[in-house]
C-alpha cells in the first residue's frame, strides 16, 4: 500500500523525513508550464511518466520520494511502478496539483 499524504499535511510529513524529499513530478511538459510547485525543504524532479522506467537511475534509493501529478492517479501508478522496482521509502502526494493549489498554495494555478 502506497502512503497518501495530502497537501494540507505536507508540513508533518516533512517534518517527520530523516532525508531531504524529492518531488517527482510525473505530469507532461505542457502541465509543468501551466502550473508548478516551488521547491522550499525539497528538491523537484519532473519526469514524465511514461520516461520513468528508463530514467530510473535519476532517482535516489536513498531519499524519500513523493509523487506528484494533476490530480493523484498517474503519481499513484508511479509510486506503485517504484515500491515495486525496490524504492522504500515513496508516497503520493494525494489530489496532485489541484490539491496542492487548493489545499497549500493558491498561487498555483488551477486547469
Amino acid at each position: 500500500m502506497i502512503e497518501q499524504v495530502r497537501p494540507g499535511d505536507w508540513d508533518d510529513w516533512m517534518r517527520s523525513q530523516s532525508a531531504r524529499p524529492l518531488v517527482l513530478d510525473v505530469r507532461e511538459p505542457w502541465e509543468l508550464r501551466t502550473a508548478s510547485v516551488a521547491p522550499q525543504d525539497f528538491d523537484l524532479l519532473a519526469i514524465p511518466m511514461n520516461e520513468i522506467p528508463g530514467r530510473l537511475a535519476e532517482l535516489p534509493t536513498d531519499r524519500p520520494i513523493a509523487c506528484l501529478c494533476h490530480h493523484g492517479a498517474r503519481s499513484q501508478r508511479v509510486a506503485m511502478f517504484l515500491a515495486h522496482q525496490g524504492y522504500s521509502d515513496v508516497v503520493n502526494i494525494a489530489g496532485g496539483i489541484e490539491a496542492w493549489a487548493r489545499d497549500r498554495d493558491p498561487s498555483v494555478p488551477l486547469y
